[in-house]
């Protein structure tokens, strides 16, 4: 009696497992309509098939609820660097600003020409100083979002989720982030129906974009 009981629960787990894959595919299948018709012709049922069975226990979805914590994080990080070199920038201009009109009103007059002189000279090396390290700051943050991007497309690609592996081809880039679109509607959606047919994570922000979706090479 205890094999057939197994055995009946494991149909029942087996025909509820396929009743979640088919409403997934059909949220996935309704929401590519959404998408542009050059994007909605490379998601094949295949795909799509495919990605609603990776969604199915719930993982993923905290998976990506992760990624993007991570990536909002980092972002943030990011920012706030690039916002105390601006600071300093500032205060380095407003520093040489008074520094040279200080010393413009003790030069005597006949000596006032080659000291401005060389206060051009000073300015323009500290702009060149400036224009180099806003430079390097911008190379960091795309290299360090290049990198988070090719993170995500690594994990989404071991937890099996279709579509992502770690590529730079722009097109693939569009396609991974309307994939990731897909999931973040479905969970959104679990969440405001409240419904337990979808296995979703907490609900996430629609202001919210994947790494990839800001950065030169998709994490927004």
């Amino acid at each position: 009696m205890e094999r057939y009981a197994g055995a009946f629960e494991e149909a029942v787990d087996g025909t509820r497992q396929q009743e979640r894959h088919y409403q997934l595919l059909s949220a996935l299948q309704s929401l590519v309509k959404e998408l542009p018709s050059s994007f909605q012709q490379r998601l094949s049922y295949t795909t799509l098939s495919d990605l609603a069975l990776a969604l199915l226990d719930g993982t993923v979805f905290e998976i990506v609820q992760g990624l993007l914590e991570i990536q909002h994080l980092t972002e943030k990080s990011l920012y706030n660097q690039r916002l105390r070199l601006q600071n300093e920038h500032r205060v380095l201009r407003q520093a040489l600003r008074q520094k040279h009109q200080e010393a413009q009103q003790a030069c005597r007059p006949h000596n006032l020409l080659v000291l401005q002189a060389a206060q051009q000279r000073e300015q323009e090396a500290v702009e060149h100083r400036i224009r180099e390290e806003q430079r390097a700051m911008d190379q960091k943050i795309v290299l360090e979002l290049d990198r988070k991007v090719a993170d995500q497309q690594s994990t989404l690609e071991k937890a099996g989720v279709a579509g992502f592996y770690v590529t730079t081809n722009p097109q693939e880039l569009t396609l991974q982030m309307n994939l990731l679109e897909l999931i973040r509607k479905l969970q959104q959606r679990g969440c405001q129906a409240g419904k337990a047919a979808l296995p979703v994570g907490p609900c996430q922000s629609p202001t919210a974009h994947p790494a990839w979706k800001d950065s030169p090479a998709p994490l927004s």
